[in-house]
């Protein structure tokens, strides 16, 4: 694996090796052992094209924890706003010195097209690309709820049993793409709650099954239900009426939380807006997951860094 930009490719011996090693990576961060003997001497870019918090950063401490060195590109204050090609600015990081480059970019199919390209002979991480995937986000979503309802018995084990309902603005997320496809590898059931303004066409060719309310969802006793957040950046029209009723019929809000069973899990990719598709109470609750989503991220880019740079711990 050279590298990391779909998890529609990965097979099941894949996706649980990768959640295998997330693991050791979580082991290895909590007890403070050392795992900076893969990647030292290494160079690795985060060039980011888009606003992020999370993810950026959490790439960075990932890198570092492998005893990388860290290029941070993101395009505000960069030649990109002379109108340098995005070709040009890869090149010039890997001129640099760069082993690995870690892209966000607003397109979708970007970094499918730099690795078909040739453009730079880098690794290339899919850090987020348009609409279409996030696969990292999904392997540290992958992850926590294996954790979460399997324990510590969860080594080796793939999500088989597991339902899931991705709920919110599905036409606009990238996480919801690759949450669909490594969810569905590991052999969880998926299906997904969004009015039908916010459902992308082809749902049913995937075999998922959709529900056009929330509460029609609950009803099936889900174990997970992953809330995404409303990307009206990325609305030009009218997809709601408006904010407050969207918070009400889709919004995941302590009564909804109440229908789930009692070791069912709430999770949200972030930012979150809190009172629109996700309430204070529910997003702080002791069944949220997002926090462990944030430590979980780190240890999962640990892991994928490591596996495509071919790093040894």
């Amino acid at each position: 694996m050279k590298h990391f930009i779909s998890t529609r490719e990965l097979d099941k011996a894949e996706a649980i090796s990768l959640l295998d090693a997330t693991h050791d990576m979580a082991v290895a961060r909590a007890t403070k052992e050392s795992s900076k003997t893969g990647l030292q001497g290494m160079t690795i870019a985060n060039v980011f094209f888009e606003d992020s918090t999370r993810t950026r950063l959490s790439f960075e401490v990932a890198a570092r924890a492998l005893g990388a060195d860290v290029i941070t590109f993101t395009s505000a204050g960069s030649s990109v706003s002379k109108g340098e090609s995005l070709k040009d600015t890869l090149k010039t990081l890997e001129a640099m010195g760069a082993d690995a480059i870690v892209l966000r970019h607003a397109q979708s199919g970007s970094a499918e097209t730099v690795v078909r390209s040739g453009w730079v002979g880098s690794h290339i991480v899919n850090a987020g690309d348009g609409t279409h995937e996030h696969p990292t986000q999904a392997l540290l979503d992958a992850y926590t709820v294996r954790c979460r309802l399997l324990g510590s018995t969860s080594q080796g084990r793939d999500l088989t049993g597991v339902s899931v309902v991705i709920a919110g603005d599905v036409l606009h997320s990238r996480v919801a793409r690759s949450n669909l496809w490594l969810l569905s590898t590991l052999g969880a059931t998926v299906s997904v709650a969004a009015p039908i303004s916010l459902q992308p066409r082809g749902l049913a060719g995937m075999g998922v099954q959709t529900f056009s309310t929330l509460d029609d969802a609950l009803d099936s006793d889900p174990q997970v239900v992953m809330t995404l957040r409303v990307q009206r950046e990325r609305m030009s029209s009218g997809f709601f009426p408006n904010e407050s009723e969207y918070s009400r019929f889709w919004g995941m809000t302590a009564p909804r939380l109440a229908k789930l069973g009692d070791h069912a899990i709430v999770m949200h990719p972030g930012p979150m807006n809190r009172g629109l598709e996700i309430s204070s109470s529910v997003a702080d609750s002791a069944r949220s997951t997002v926090t462990e989503q944030v430590t979980n991220g780190v240890a999962a880019r640990m892991a994928v860094l490591q596996r495509i740079m071919g790093g040894n711990r």
